[in-house]
């Protein structure tokens, strides 16, 4: 039975760490590693490294960002009295992608999951509370993922923002129950946003 160098078994093992990359994936790519050029890899290996030392989470909306304050949160022609709510920045890049959406948004990075021992408390919301109260925001529009956790981080935050006197909204038809919004098409996420409903408690 072939048995790789230690270095390689080391890399392997690293890899399969990343989301969706399992043994048979990870050996793939360090066999591309191998044969690839060594400038080819010194330069993945520096995109590596930029990206953990230059990319932070905007002090505004919490996207990712190079600088204190990322590319839409600075954006002039951005409606800033229209704030999307998403779990993930990942969402913010496929809201994004559908290219529709005038507004800003704001990152939880998460979601309410009581089985996995995340509640509100694990959520960046004081941001939110904070662009509330400075009396701006028009409208929030809830776009979390259309699955259980989603659905109970939607419902506590329309409890919340409704006692903070402004519109809330959830994204509307055209998501399947279950789904999660980073891996929706364009079209999709329009209609949802366009069929946006308002929101109330029960």
């Amino acid at each position: 039975m072939a048995v790789y160098p230690a270095s390689v078994e080391i890399l392997i093992e690293k890899l399969t760490k990343f989301p969706g990359v399992g043994r048979r994936s990870a050996e793939r790519i360090v066999n591309y590693i191998l044969h690839a050029p060594k400038e080819d890899i010194k330069a993945l290996s520096g995109a590596i490294d930029a990206v953990k030392e230059n990319v932070r989470l905007c002090s505004v909306c919490n996207n990712l960002s190079e600088g204190d304050v990322c590319a839409i949160c600075a954006n002039e022609r951005r409606r800033k009295d229209l704030v999307c709510v998403v779990e993930k920045p990942a969402d913010v890049t496929a809201m994004e992608k559908a290219g529709r959406y005038e507004g800003v948004y704001h990152v939880l990075m998460g979601s309410i999951s009581p089985l996995e021992g995340r509640g509100p408390a694990d959520l960046k919301l004081e941001g939110l509370y904070n662009r509330i109260k400075q009396g701006n925001i028009s409208e929030v529009i809830i776009a979390t993922d259309a699955d259980t956790e989603g659905e109970t981080t939607a419902m506590y935050l329309t409890g919340v923002l409704k006692s903070l006197s402004v519109r809330v909204s959830r994204i509307g038809l055209g998501l399947p129950v279950g789904s999660n919004l980073e891996f929706a098409d364009s079209e999709t996420l329009f209609k949802a946003m366009e069929s946006r409903r308002d929101l109330h408690l029960p």
